[in-house]
């Protein structure tokens, strides 16, 4: 077998660095309740992604979570308006609140439905030395009107990966869901409910263990490379 310990000069030493379980376990820890936001991807008067989403949000609260549910109505398509606009400020601040996301679409034409995409694209993946959601946890969900599929919540896993978020394990899927709400709105007891209930206590326990180092889990070799050659080309120019 080759030797394979070998030097590297294709790396830059002075930013590249073997991950230190110090900075993932040191340090003081947040005691502030988890701040989720909450977006769904339908403007129907009887909205299922809505209405699984205000549930989801009842049980992050009684778990300790802080939970906004941000409403799609009046928002505009993505590039049609400037991004001062009320509704891409509003969203924005919400993300920047934010320290996890649960996002939840109807399943449209075997994917995400337009209103949910809109959201997402109006999230910049920076602004300025700012990533609204970088490092942030996420949950994926879906309803559908007819048998189970998880055709959105793959789709929703691509976009969160996209976003630099961290995307939990589990997920729910709900199938038949106007079968699954009674009349007020909340949702009947169910092994689909239950599966919202393992998915949201998945989503605090997540947030609770990397919130305080989220930074730290996306610190990139690639990106301190760049920032150490902008600095050098900064220091360079001033001494001529």
């Amino acid at each position: 077998m080759s030797d394979l310990t070998g030097s590297l000069p294709h790396l830059r030493q002075d930013v590249f660095h073997a991950p230190d379980l110090a900075r993932l376990t040191a340090g003081p820890r947040s005691t502030h309740p988890v701040r989720v936001l909450l977006l769904y991807g339908s403007l129907r008067e009887r909205s299922y992604s809505r209405l699984l989403v205000q549930e989801a949000a009842r049980i992050l609260q009684a778990l300790g979570a802080e939970t906004k549910i941000f409403d799609p109505r009046d928002l505009p398509l993505p590039d049609s308006v400037p991004a001062t606009h009320p509704k891409v400020q509003e969203l924005r601040s919400l993300s920047l609140w934010s320290e996890a996301h649960v996002w939840c679409s109807p399943e449209r034409h075997g994917a995400i439905s337009g209103v949910m995409k809109a959201q997402i694209d109006w999230i910049p993946l920076e602004v300025g030395s700012v990533r609204p959601t970088q490092g942030r946890t996420l949950a994926v969900m879906q309803v559908s009107g007819g048998s189970q599929s998880f055709n959105a919540v793959n789709t929703l896993r691509l976009l969160g990966r996209w976003m630099r978020m961290i995307t939990i394990p589990n997920q729910s899927s709900v199938a038949k869901a106007y079968q699954e709400f009674e009349d007020d709105g909340r949702m009947k007891p169910s092994a689909y409910y239950e599966r919202v209930v393992d998915v949201m206590e998945e989503l605090m326990k997540f947030t609770l263990l990397t919130r305080d180092v989220a930074g730290y889990l996306t610190d990139r070799y690639s990106e301190r490379k760049e920032d150490a050659a902008k600095l050098e080309a900064r220091v360079n120019l001033k001494a001529i």
